[in-house]
């Protein structure tokens, strides 16, 4: 039993931290040419504390999607592992459309149901285990920051 819940552990920090470096390795490009020649808003952090915050992120993630997974089967927390799933499809798709692509306005769009599908998890994952939901407010209030941030580059960069 202990084997299993440290493979459930393991797999569930990995999930995300995985989505997360494959994003990063095929939209890293764009940040020194494209990314880096763009009007930033003005409240845009520096560029550094960016993989700081999204690996923190990606483990709270993973820790709460490993509270919920280790929970006894159930309708709410079979239901809340298809949230995190495709809220964290969306995660990965928004790199791509922003940095890979240089789409900023689809992105800014695709981010939005990011943000709408962070509060569905929210409460999936509160039905199921309350801490499990509360891990995850950095990531939200990191996800509303970031559709500013978004908003501010296509805004100052459209056109």
């Amino acid at each position: 039993m202990k084997k299993l819940l440290l493979l459930k552990l393991l797999v569930s920090l990995a999930l995300p931290l995985s989505v997360g470096a494959i994003a990063g390795m095929f939209t890293a490009q764009a940040v020194p040419e494209w990314y880096a020649s763009l009007n930033r808003p003005s409240f845009s952090p520096p560029n550094w504390i960016f993989g700081p915050v999204w690996t923190t992120l990606y483990l709270l993630m993973g820790i709460s999607f490993f509270i919920v997974w280790k929970q006894d089967a159930s309708r709410e927390r079979n239901l809340a592992i298809i949230v995190f799933f495709i809220q964290l499809l969306l995660n990965f798709a928004w790199s791509f459309l922003f940095f890979y692509f240089k789409m900023p306005g689809l992105a800014l769009i695709e981010i939005i149901l990011l943000w709408f599908s962070i509060i569905l998890m929210f409460f999936s994952f509160y039905n199921v285990k309350p801490l499990a939901a509360y891990l995850n407010i950095p990531y939200f209030l990191w996800v509303s920051f970031a559709i500013a941030l978004n908003a501010g580059f296509y805004f100052l960069n459209r056109g």
